[in-house]
């Protein structure tokens, strides 16, 4: 599982972990059962503090991806029980990831272009 956390993003560390690791479920990267790293070894592996990545478990908790089980560790639930995007979503953002990563955009380069994209079509 590779995990990075962007400490220039304006989106909160935490919360980058939740995304990352929901995003991996979604596509299929951890199935349920699949065992999270410790917070402390995930702490230490991304030089952030434990309670950040405490914070990022319980959010997934409470999203329905994660179970945490003490001292057994934090397993894989399944998909969040909020519904997530729909299909046709999900292939085009591979689409755009795969034209984006082609290019050598950075992660924060093409969000910020599907941000402009977005802001545009809306204000159209």
């Amino acid at each position: 599982m590779i995990l990075e956390v962007d400490p220039r993003s304006p989106v909160a560390p935490y919360e980058q972990l939740r995304q990352q690791i929901t995003a991996l479920v979604l596509a299929g990267g951890l199935a349920p059962g699949d065992r999270l790293p410790s917070i402390r070894q995930l702490a230490n592996d991304l030089g952030l503090a434990g309670g950040t990545v405490a914070r990022a478990y319980r959010e997934l908790e409470s999203d329905g991806v994660v179970t945490t089980h003490g001292r057994h560790g934090t397993v894989v639930q399944g998909p969040p029980e909020r519904s997530g995007p729909p299909p046709a979503l999900l292939e085009a953002a591979r689409s755009f990831a795969d034209r984006a990563a082609g290019t050598g955009a950075s992660l924060d380069d093409a969000l910020t272009a599907v941000r402009v994209a977005f802001a545009a079509e809306r204000s159209a």
